[in-house]
């Protein structure tokens, strides 16, 4: 029988008791800092969505302070965990709550197979933040993610062609969505404190699929920061010929920075590149 938790795991104190009591210590590796502010926790899941019905789907549910207070407010909670060792760990902490536990590496779990219309809620462990980010918007199934992230990480996702921090994943972002930076979080939120501020973001996906040519169009110009994009797409195996035919045809200068280009004119040269590869297809690479 589990021994009832003292006190919410609010406090640093009753984190620490309940990781001696399973002879455990949060693992660095797998970006184990357990968020443990009470106000934090609810405003995620308010900002999140998390109402009677809905289809919620938590990363990395640590100690289970996020995930009880999502089942709590009657969503349908399913948690992804890859550490095994807290298996007893949420045994006592979310006892007695219907909470779907899936034991896995969040990086292989098909995303498309959650039901239409599912949210992400999530303190998403930070090392792999981004490769999970881009999982959740081309999934097809999910509408929206709110979650901590690094504030650098926050950043990014909302920056805009010609800001320092415009990249493939802001790209993307803008391609499937918009995003909405919702407040900072303090390293004390934290059990362990991270070396790094976070930041609560949501992110809104509009189910669009954008051309898999932009996309990759859009990852092969944005590979190299501060490169020409003339540069950038000739190290990616474009023909020079071709490319500064459809450069021009773009209406784009060859000097020009790729992340100083808005998506309505990448889009344009995704065009034009199409139709000069299918005009002069002998000088195509």
């Amino acid at each position: 029988m589990n021994t009832p938790l003292p006190s919410p795991l609010y406090s640093p104190k009753t984190v620490r008791d309940l990781l001696a009591r399973h002879g455990l210590r949060p693992t660095k590796s797998l970006g184990q800092n357990f968020l443990i502010d009470g106000n934090i926790l609810r405003l995620i899941a308010e900002a999140g969505g998390a109402q009677p019905g809905v289809n919620v789907l938590e990363v990395g549910p640590g100690l289970g302070v996020l995930t009880r207070e999502l089942a709590e407010r009657g969503a349908h909670v399913t948690t992804l965990e890859k550490d095994e060792r807290l298996k007893d760990v949420l045994a006592e902490t979310l006892a007695g709550l219907d909470i779907q536990i899936v034991w896995g590496d969040a990086l292989n779990f098909d995303y498309a197979s959650l039901p239409q219309g599912t949210r992400v809620i999530a303190n998403l462990p930070y090392y792999i933040s981004t490769a999970l980010l881009t999982r959740f918007m081309t999934s097809g199934s999910i509408v929206s993610a709110t979650v901590l992230v690094q504030r650098e990480v926050a950043e990014r996702l909302g920056s805009r062609p010609g800001q320092d921090g415009y990249g493939y994943l802001s790209a993307l972002i803008a391609l499937h969505g918009s995003v909405k930076v919702v407040r900072d979080v303090p390293k004390g939120a934290f059990f362990p404190a991270p070396d790094v501020t976070s930041s609560i973001v949501r992110l809104e996906f509009t189910g669009e699929r954008p051309a898999a040519g932009l996309v990759k169009l859009l990852e092969q110009s944005l590979s190299h920061r501060r490169k020409t994009l003339r540069n950038n797409l000739r190290m990616a195996g474009y023909a020079p010929e071709l490319l500064d035919r459809a450069l021009e045809q773009a209406k784009l200068s060859g000097d020009v920075r790729a992340e100083d280009v808005p998506l309505t004119q990448m889009d344009a040269l995704n065009t034009a590149l199409i139709f000069q590869s299918e005009a002069n297809p002998l000088t195509d690479s």
